[in-house]
């Protein structure tokens, strides 16, 4: 079968997309069901308000307005950014595979690089003398191997990755806005990667980093490389966040190891023991991904730009689904396949219903097509 040919968006569905995506309670999983489910952005907006009624929502649901997302398209076009959408040439190619991709992602610098195979380099930000010129060292021979590094802008490791690899291509994922420098000390190496790398981010413009962003950003690092290499790391590091995620995305994990005393390397010592691939070298990641072992990434569902939308199920129908799965339902995370399974409902049925309940924000999706009710 051919791979369908990749679509620009006009001017208009842009804004839709970028109103539907920062509107309450839509995350990349639901925006893509409600494109499904309507067929185009601007009619799954139109739509918002009444399905989170309908799932029992209390007050008024915000709908992003039209006036903000241009201001937020205003404030990137300042910066010399531009804003990428799934299925569209330039997206990242291997972001579209991971089941949350976001539906667009803005990006600064130089964008013809996010087509060249990427790995991803993260570790401690209190990162040891040793593991910072390891890392940058390392950064240098992948890129001069032919890969494009990703890493988060952190201090510590990240930064010497970007550092190393500054003269070959990297990618910094930040976990605020594309124009907010995060940390502060980092605005020279921020600087650095828009003249010779590139800059990305799904999170609005002028967003300032919070905890929260942080596991949304480890995803997009694993998501956009074929690995993640783990150079320093303690027990509960986020570094150990991005290598179970790049595991839940099918990519491989490799991990230096470290100093039994070493509290920083607890975590990639750890991971050796868990399976991770141990490296010392450029070399060791090399031979890996050229070996014809590896799993073929599987490709998610091309967007479908229809200009239809698809009705809802039955009002009578609904009524007593919505009930069947509330009941069901809970604050442990549970397969949608179990839920139709044990509701004896239809899929288009249940995934109805569970729109309504998630634009209420009364549900939570988890990786795995697994979804839990909030309490």
């Amino acid at each position: 079968m051919n791979k369908p040919r990749a679509r620009k968006l006009t001017a208009t569905e842009r804004l839709d997309w970028l109103r539907l995506i920062r509107s309450d309670n839509v995350g990349p999983i639901t925006f893509y069901k409600l494109l499904e489910r309507f067929g185009t952005a601007g009619e799954a907006l139109a739509a918002l308000p009444d399905l989170a009624r309908k799932g029992g929502r209390a007050g008024k649901m915000r709908v992003a307005a039209k006036a903000a997302a241009e201001k937020e398209m205003a404030a990137l076009d300042a910066i010399g950014a531009i804003m990428i959408a799934r299925g569209e040439a330039e997206y990242p190619p291997l972001m579209g595979h991971i089941e949350d991709a976001p539906p667009l992602i803005s990006v600064l610098g130089n964008a013809h690089l996010l087509s060249k195979k990427a790995i991803g380099v993260v570790g401690a930000r209190n990162a040891s003398l040793n593991g910072t010129r390891f890392a940058e060292r390392l950064a240098r021979d992948l890129g001069q191997g032919g890969l494009l590094v990703v890493s988060g802008m952190a201090r510590g490791i990240d930064a010497a990755a970007h550092s190393g690899a500054l003269a070959t291509g990297t990618v910094a994922v930040m976990g605020g806005g594309i124009d907010v420098v995060y940390p502060k000390q980092n605005q020279n190496l921020y600087d650095e990667i828009k003249e010779q790398g590139v800059i990305i981010s799904e999170i609005a413009c002028g967003t300032q980093p919070k905890a929260r962003h942080f596991p949304r950003r480890n995803r997009l690092i694993s998501g956009t490389a074929r690995g993640v290499v783990v150079v320093e790391a303690s027990p509960r590091s986020g570094s150990l966040i991005t290598a179970r995620m790049a595991l839940e995305q099918g990519r491989e994990v490799f991990a230096v190891p470290g100093s039994a005393v070493d509290p920083r390397a607890k975590g990639t010592n750890q991971l050796i023991r868990q399976g991770a691939i141990l490296t010392e070298t450029a070399e060791d990641i090399f031979q890996v991904l050229n070996e014809a072992r590896l799993p073929t990434l599987k490709e998610r569902d091309a967007i479908d730009f229809k200009e239809t939308s698809e009705g809802p199920p039955d009002p009578g129908a609904l009524l007593e689904a919505r009930q069947r799965i509330e009941k069901v339902l809970g604050p442990t995370p549970s397969l949608v396949d179990e839920v139709i399974r044990i509701c004896q409902l239809s899929p288009s049925v249940v995934s109805w219903v569970l729109l309504e309940l998630e634009l209420a924000g009364r549900l939570e999706r988890h990786p795995g097509n697994q979804v839990s009710l909030i309490k």
